[in-house]
């Protein structure tokens, strides 16, 4: 599980084995998680994060995608 980004409480990660799914990104704090598509940028789900909680994440998202996708890529191609 390669951390690619951290902001504050936020961890940024994807799993070794998501390479057969389109690029996205998983959200972790504390026990929470969501995922979101990178491209568009899109959410996907979550458990425990409240709504307000996952439209501040989908912000930094929506801010680091680029990074997000170009780490994605170096990963996994």
């Amino acid at each position: 599980m390669p951390t690619v980004l951290r902001i504050g409480a936020y961890r940024f990660f994807f799993y070794s084995g998501d390479k057969q799914e389109p690029p996205h990104i998983h959200v972790e704090r504390e026990s929470y998680t969501c995922k979101f598509w990178l491209n568009p940028v899109v959410y996907c789900k979550s458990q425990g994060f409240n709504r307000h909680e996952i439209n501040q994440i989908h912000k930094m998202v929506e801010e680091y995608k680029n990074d997000l996708l170009r780490k994605w890529h170096e990963y996994f191609d």
